[in-house]
């Protein structure tokens, strides 16, 4: 039987409150380096990336404030859950989301956390922030797209 060329991809977890308080501009793939226990950790599910963010510090980027609890079964190890890791980047890709960021005031946000072909990545998304007025827009505009389907 042959292989497949699609990568097999396993969702972990998503930032379903990054959409909400972001509008997101463009999206990147990233490599994530992890401990062995974190990894187990992941598959396990229960991520949070509510808080997440990444920052770019000399050229490299960093994942912070996203929480992976410990390994249930991990009892020889101090582990702090929400530590900073580094993300896998091209250096293109590294200078060009720098220069958004200091350029146009952007943030990047972790939008979601999977394992593709076995290994951990995570997809951010250059994020420009939502004002208030912004989000009750989309909220009623949700609300009336709602309500014309439950019409039909």
């Amino acid at each position: 039987m042959p292989k497949s060329t699609e990568p097999d991809i396993k969702s972990v977890s998503k930032n379903r409150k990054a959409h909400m308080r972001f509008s997101i501009l463009e999206a990147y793939e990233a490599g994530i380096v992890l401990h062995g226990y974190e990894v187990k950790s992941l598959r396990e599910g229960k991520v949070s990336l509510e808080e997440g963010l990444v920052r770019i510090d000399k050229g490299e980027a960093y994942l912070m404030n996203v929480h992976i609890p410990p390994y249930r079964h991990l009892s020889h190890v101090e582990y702090e859950p929400t530590r900073t890791r580094k993300l896998l980047l091209h250096r293109g890709q590294i200078d060009k989301i720098d220069e958004e960021i200091r350029t146009k005031g952007l943030a990047l946000v972790p939008l979601e956390l999977y394992f593709k072909d076995g290994r951990a990545k995570v997809t951010v998304g250059l994020a420009k922030g939502k004002k208030d007025q912004d989000r009750r827009e989309e909220i009623k505009k949700r609300d009336v797209e709602r309500d014309i389907r439950r019409a039909l």
